[in-house]
Formats: structure tokens, sequence, C-alpha cells
């Protein structure tokens, strides 16, 4: 018997879901992608990274990022072996503004991201 030290470590999964134009280039480095990815097929498929024990990585659009869902907020809440963090609209890049800008305006004032 191995002990755990001895263990391969096995390589995390990268997932990404979105619109069709953005997730395709990410297939292009071996990604999982999800073309139009509704909220339903997001919650499917976190159920699955969690059942399976995966490690992943998984990039969401701004408009699934901002879905909700059991799964979506359990994973967010939990930190650990599954991360999610949101990529910006295709079609919008200019209108992102990351979650944590909030954050950082709160702990350090208004000025803090100008």
């Amino acid at each position: 018997m191995k002990a755990d030290s001895d263990k391969v470590p096995t390589a995390g999964r990268l997932v990404v879901l979105g619109s069709a134009g953005l997730v395709e280039g990410f297939s292009l480095i071996g990604a999982e992608v999800h073309p139009d990815a509704d909220p339903d097929t997001l919650e499917q498929v976190l159920a699955g990274l969690v059942k399976d024990g995966s490690e992943a990585l998984v990039l969401l659009e701004s408009g699934l990022a901002h879905a909700g869902g059991p799964w979506l907020n359990r994973l967010r809440n939990e930190g650990g072996r599954i991360v999610v963090t949101e990529l910006p609209p295709l079609s919008a890049p200019q209108d992102y503004a990351p979650a944590v800008d909030e954050v950082v305006r709160a702990v350090l004032g208004p000025e803090a991201l100008k």
C-alpha cells in the first residue's frame, strides 16, 4: 500500500463555460469547454466535479458567474479543490468589473483602484 506522499499527483482540470466565441479559444489549449452553457449546464458541470472528486479551475463568463445556483454558491463559499472565477464577456470587456473590486474599495477606500 502506498503512502500519501508516494501518490502521483493528478493534473487539475481547466473547465470553461460561456459563449461559444469565448470558450473556443480555450479549447485550443486543452481546456474542457462548454459553449453556450446556461445556468442548468453550469450546475450539472459543478455537481459532477464535486461528485467525482476533481481538482479544477472553472472559468465562467460574466453572465454565468452571476447566475447563482446551489452548486455555484456552495463552491464559492467553501473554497478548496475547485476554484471558480469570472471572465469578462467577449463582447464588452471594457464593462468588466471583478467582484473583488468592491471588497478592495470597502477595505482600502473608494480611491484605492484609481
